[in-house]
């Protein structure tokens, strides 16, 4: 087997490759994520989701578009000040998008990180990501009760 880098969307993983160039399993490395990477891919994969272009957003968020290509694809480290601008361009709460950046590189370092998001606040900020087993009338403390 040889080891060769493989890029997609800009970021690159090195996959074990077969002899004939057939694509064995792919080598993950805590060392080798890239927390700018990470939330670039997260901001992209979010204002693709909303149908967003890059235009759209840059001008919501004040930024550059040039500059928010280049944190999307991960070679600018973007500052706090920066990414609330973004997210509040994207109507998304900040938290929300660094949770799913701390998952994605849990994910990336074999890692199992637990749901732990309310119902509620998945309701309300999540885009209406709840699990289909909650009926969406169900109260906080009914769902307590209910052992769920």
């Amino acid at each position: 087997m040889v080891r060769q880098p493989v890029t997609v969307n800009g970021v690159t993983r090195w996959k074990d490759m077969d002899v004939d160039g057939v694509a064995a399993t792919e080598v993950r490395e805590s060392k080798g994520v890239i927390l700018r990477q990470e939330i670039g891919d997260v901001l992209r994969s979010i204002r693709q989701a909303e149908g967003r272009t890059l235009r759209d957003v840059s001008h919501d968020a004040r930024v550059s578009l040039g500059y928010l290509s280049e944190v999307e694809r991960g070679q600018k480290e973007a500052s706090s000040e920066l990414l609330a601008s973004i997210c509040s361009a994207l109507d998304v709460p900040l938290s929300t998008m660094l949770s799913q950046v701390a998952e994605r590189i849990a994910n990336a370092e074999g890692l199992h990180v637990p749901d732990t998001v309310p119902t509620e606040f998945q309701r309300e900020f999540g885009g209406g990501v709840v699990p289909d087993r909650v009926p969406d009338n169900m109260t906080r403390e009914e769902l307590a009760r209910s052992g769920s």
